[in-house]
């Protein structure tokens, strides 16, 4: 019984002694908030890192509608980041939900079994969002120059956006896309297929909306 005794006793300082070790090199380089997101970036939502210790690691908050976008985070308990290793979401149990790795400076990437491919990029204080009505309109697509297709943004809510009319003409690309809806997200304007991925805007000089990733013949959507 003693030998028991002692055995919990050590094991307990040792448990203990585990949760209070400071924050390695690597781990303090990720506390605060990050931008968790699917590949798409379509979903995404904001995990805080912080250093309070938790049974299995570190705490980590998410923003209220981060479980709801992304389940897995429901059953994080914490995170460990040690050095020259990757950095590590766990369950209660101290088992790996997911794992990341670094692929460039402030970008990590995590394949997840039924999950897919999450991402962590570090979030950047910038200007405060544009808020819709300065959106809303009669915006043209070109490209090269010129002109594919008129629509109009409007600011009638939606379940995931704002609604969207495309006026006869557009071409055929722009048709069989059959966008419904458009609404801003962090700073991009994206069109909303009823299927498929969203095409994604950015903010130029002018007051323009450039399509993004950028591609050889420049999209823009113009003001009319």
């Amino acid at each position: 019984m003693r030998i028991l005794t002692g055995a919990f006793f050590f094991a307990s300082i040792v448990f203990a002694h585990a949760q209070t070790a400071p924050l390695g090199d690597s781990a303090k380089e990720v506390l605060g908030p990050w931008e968790f997101s699917n590949a798409d970036r379509d979903k995404a939502c904001t995990a805080t890192f912080k250093s309070d210790p938790t049974p299995v690691g570190f705490k980590v908050e998410f923003d209220a509608n981060c479980g709801n976008l992304f389940p897995i985070v429901q059953r994080v308990a914490g995170w460990k980041f040690p050095d020259n290793d990757n950095l590590f979401l766990l369950d209660a149990g101290g088992r790996t939900l997911v794992e990341f790795s670094e692929v460039e400076s402030g970008i990590y990437e995590a394949p997840t079994p039924g999950v897919g491919v999450l991402f962590l990029q570090a979030a950047i204080a910038g200007p405060p969002p544009k808020p819709p009505e300065q959106v809303t309109g009669t915006w043209a697509i070109t490209r090269g120059g010129k002109p594919i297709c008129t629509l109009t943004l409007a600011g009638t809510v939606l379940r995931d956006g704002f609604a969207l009319t495309i006026q006869p003409g557009c071409e055929a690309e722009i048709a069989r896309l059959n966008v419904a809806q458009w609404r801003l997200d962090r700073g991009e304007l994206l069109l909303v297929p009823a299927r498929g991925n969203p095409w994604r805007f950015e903010e130029v000089e002018g007051g323009n909306w450039r399509r993004v990733p950028e591609s050889a013949v420049e999209t823009l959507l113009v003001r009319q």
